[in-house]
């Protein structure tokens, strides 16, 4: 595997996604609409208990939840579902015969798809939240949230190969999609953060990989100032792109080992 072939794979995907601007504006208007209802339940809420929940105002809570919907709703959402498909009915047998994993192809492929859409989301979701509750708490912790969003996001897509690669032996994937996303919904953090769940659940949270894809990042992005959320995802990251690269290849052997 080349390091030129991922990021050649990784640039086509990304025009792809540039030369249709028509998609772009669908998902930046389905992310702004639920932001905006979601953060807006969130400032009541935190209203109606003297301004804050769980150390967060309502101005945290708008810029928490603009960074996790963001890391989530760029992502195609029935990515393992898709994936399984093309394992399960053989579709990507031709793939497994070029010189480049197939698995380092994809990934490269859906991470150069997604970051455009990713800055679009970014970008109208920073601005609804600067015109609907003001500036972001603290610049420092921003300029951690970005390099966090990023990681969330190549953690979540590695993660997601890993859990679709379960097709070469199961055959079907079609639900384990919505069952991973109901754990990122609320063990990783997107819809509720972290501290507003029970404590005993709020621990074995933190120490689901979940939270990496996307309370993280909302969490640096709401103000707080904690690097060692970095740290956390960068080996979940390294976990769950190994597990990927690992489950691919023995998926492989077994093809390949089948009469």
């Amino acid at each position: 595997m080349t390091w030129s072939a991922l990021a050649r794979a990784a640039t086509t995907a990304a025009r792809r996604t540039l030369a249709q601007p028509g998609l772009a504006v669908v998902s930046v208007g389905f992310y702004l609409l639920v932001t905006a209802a979601v953060t807006s339940l969130w400032r009541s809420a935190a209203e109606a208990h003297g301004g804050e929940i769980a150390g967060y105002s309502g101005l945290a809570l708008t810029w928490y939840i603009v960074a996790s919907e963001a890391t989530v709703v760029a992502q195609r959402v029935r990515l393992i579902e898709e994936v399984g498909t093309e394992i399960g009915s053989g579709a990507i047998e031709p793939e497994l015969l070029r010189p480049v994993a197939a698995v380092g192809v994809r990934l490269a492929t859906e991470i150069g798809a997604v970051l455009p859409r990713l800055v679009a989301c970014l970008v109208a979701g920073a601005g609804y939240a600067a015109l609907v509750a003001g500036a972001p708490i603290a610049t420092g912790s921003i300029g951690l949230a970005l390099p966090s969003i990023v990681l969330a996001v190549v953690c979540n897509i590695a993660a997601q190969h890993a859990v679709a690669a379960a097709s070469f032996w199961v055959r079907d994937a079609k639900s384990a999609w919505y069952l991973y996303h109901k754990f990122v919904f609320i063990a990783g953090g997107m819809l509720i953060p972290l501290e507003v769940l029970p404590e005993s659940f709020e621990s074995v949270a933190r120490l689901l990989p979940f939270s990496a894809m996307a309370y993280a990042p909302a969490r640096l992005a709401s103000g707080y100032f904690e690097p060692g959320l970095l740290i956390g995802q960068a080996l979940w990251t390294a976990v769950m792109l190994v597990a990927a690269v690992a489950m691919f290849a023995r998926g492989e052997r077994r093809l390949t080992a089948a009469p």
